[in-house]
């Protein structure tokens, strides 16, 4: 199962399996930091790069309040199967993951089926 399958695979009649091979980069966040995020639309003027700005130094204040809690994520990317790059996070847990390393390879499993109706 080492070998990389962006074609789908007939697992039954109702349902499709694709596989890739990524890479994924693990580090620490501070719980809460998801809250503090720059929008395309908070650089559209100045006024709306000011009201980012605060909103995001009030997600700063409130994390800071709760204490430092730190959780491990790791940012995983892979190339679909039209060749677009994707990118999305995975919550490995408050306690270190067992990797020796900050790079580690990823394999993305994508099941797509449709829901039984009863």
């Amino acid at each position: 199962m080492n070998e990389k399958s962006d074609e789908p695979r007939q697992l039954s009649e109702n349902k499709k399996l694709a596989i890739f091979e990524g890479e994924a980069r693990v580090g620490e966040v501070m719980q809460g930091i998801q809250a503090i995020q720059l929008r395309p639309e908070d650089l559209s003027s100045p006024i709306a790069l000011q009201m980012a700005l605060s909103r995001m130094y009030e997600a700063v204040m409130k994390m800071l309040e709760s204490g430092p809690k730190k959780r491990y994520i790791a940012e995983v990317r892979f190339t679909d199967s039209l060749g677009n790059p994707v990118s999305f996070a995975v919550d490995l847990g408050e306690s270190p993951p067992p990797f020796s390393k900050d790079k580690v390879r990823a394999r993305i499993i994508i099941e797509i089926f449709e829901e039984e109706e009863n």
